[in-house]
């Protein structure tokens, strides 16, 4: 199961990109190609977990567990048959969450992607991804998996270590990770990732380098590192919110981030994202609709869509979520939330700087401009004048002639404490202002580490830059 995210003094926005919506009004209009099906099934829950999830027992093959899977998948074909699809376009990414999906049988597996076949078309080449966590697969099933179209697995590691993996409350063992890592390398999938969780508690910087190591000797074409959050209502958020908390500090908690950036990328990886990392042409598709701030259907137990500018969460019980299917199909509405207001345009404006400073593509200031106005845009360019002479912040060069500029903007004979060079934050914005004076593309994006790991407080200071004033304008 993935982790959501949020590092300790450097908070990620994970918990606002669940509630916020579309770049721009032509996004919120636009019809869905992804979907997302929440699969809740886990043989144990993890005790830093506030996922809506089951727990089945370590026994999954039991008839009682099996039926009540085949009741879930009735109830989620009835949802997504119920509705409507908004564009001709056929779903590009499918993502099956959880919970823990890998448990869910390959029959059943094909029984939703039927439904969504038949109800939205699936296209040729879609990534189809399932997460799956070590001890809950074999080689044999995953190649059912394969077989059905399934073309992604993201595999839930967490830790290379024994002890971790039990202080968390993981069902699998190190030894089930590594014949994890052995089968889905053996299926010849286009595309596998694993995730790691740093922030556990009694983790060390030397385990967590430890941990990095065995990642990229397993090979994945894509990694995931999470920083613990520590949700109310877990086991962990009881137990660990004394003194003394066998959690690591702040300090230490910065170190693992960069070790993690600087192990990976060394390793060839693209810290594409603050949270993920990939080998080229190994990007999330599915989570980039997610970053990228476009419209998505979602099924199942808790699981949140964004369709026509309008984000809907499912109930989290079991219970309240049947009922609730039940009117749905009943009532023939063909779409969750219509009646629901059209998220604000100032809401999109606040989506898109905030999730575009997540990627390492960055923001599109000549794209924000025409969509939210010369205003906005002025009003953001002091503060990231700063960040650019702070190091937070770079200007990304858009054509050859940006990379000529940037170039020439090296101050010769330094280098940051990252190993990379030195830039004249003066000439860079000057470029910037440039190209916005003559109409041209230009991005800002973090820098790596230091940007990503002090974006909280720099996506909040642009924030504190769009006044009410402002917006008026604006919006």
């Amino acid at each position: 199961m993935a982790c959501s995210q949020t590092a300790s003094g450097f908070r990620c926005f994970t918990a606002l990109r669940s509630r916020r919506g579309l770049t721009s009004v032509a996004r919120a209009a636009a019809g869905p190609t992804a979907a997302y099906v929440h699969l809740p099934f886990c043989k144990r829950k993890c005790f830093y977990c506030d996922f809506p999830v089951e727990a089945v027992g370590l026994n999954t093959e039991k008839p009682r567990t099996q039926d009540r899977m085949q009741a879930y998948v009735d109830l989620v074909c009835a949802e997504l048959k119920a509705t409507r699809s908004l564009t001709d376009a056929p779903l590009t990414t499918v993502s099956f969450g959880g919970g823990t999906p890998s448990l869910v049988p390959p029959q059943l597996l094909e029984s939703i992607l039927s439904a969504l076949q038949q109800q939205f078309g699936i296209a040729a080449g879609a990534e189809v991804s399932i997460e799956a966590d070590p001890g809950t697969f074999d080689l044999q099933r995953l190649l059912q998996y394969k077989a059905l179209g399934v073309t992604r697995v993201s595999m839930g590691v967490q830790s290379f270590q024994e002890d971790l993996l039990k202080a968390c409350g993981r069902s699998h063992s190190l030894a089930d990770v590594y014949a994890a890592i052995e089968a889905v390398t053996a299926t010849g999938l286009p595309s596998w990732s694993l995730d790691l969780i740093s922030g556990l508690p009694g983790l060390s910087l030397q385990g967590w380098q430890h941990s990095l190591q065995q990642a990229v000797a397993a090979g994945p074409d894509h990694i995931s590192v999470y920083d613990l959050q520590v949700e109310e209502g877990t086991p962990f958020a009881r137990w660990f919110s004394v003194e003394g908390s066998p959690l690591p500090k702040e300090p230490e908690a910065v170190a693992m981030f960069e070790a993690a950036s600087a192990t990976l990328t060394a390793a060839g990886y693209e810290h594409y994202e603050i949270s993920n990392y990939a080998k080229p042409g190994h990007r999330s598709k599915h989570n980039q609709v997610y970053w990228q701030c476009q419209p998505y259907y979602a099924f199942g137990l808790g699981a949140a869509s964004y369709t026509r500018g309008r984000r809907f969460s499912r109930p989290r019980g079991m219970q309240e979520y049947e009922a609730w299917v039940k009117r749905f199909v009943q009532g023939g509405a063909g779409c969750p939330a219509a009646e629901l207001p059209v998220e604000s345009k100032e809401e999109q404006l606040l989506d898109v700087i905030m999730l575009s400073l997540r990627l390492s593509d960055g923001l599109a200031l000549q794209q924000l401009q025409q969509q939210y106005g010369q205003e906005t845009v002025a009003a953001l360019l002091p503060t990231i004048q700063g960040f650019l002479q702070q190091g937070l912040m770079q200007v990304l060069p858009c054509d050859a002639q940006d990379v000529q500029q940037a170039e020439d903007a090296i101050v010769p004979g330094l280098s940051g404490s990252s190993g990379t060079v030195e830039v004249d934050a003066d000439a860079a914005y000057m470029q910037l202002c440039d190209r916005l004076q003559r109409g041209k593309d230009v991005s800002v994006r973090l820098t790596d580490p230091a940007g990503f790991l002090l974006s909280n407080d720099v996506i909040s200071e642009l924030f504190a830059q769009l006044d009410s004033r402002t917006l008026s304008k604006a919006l």
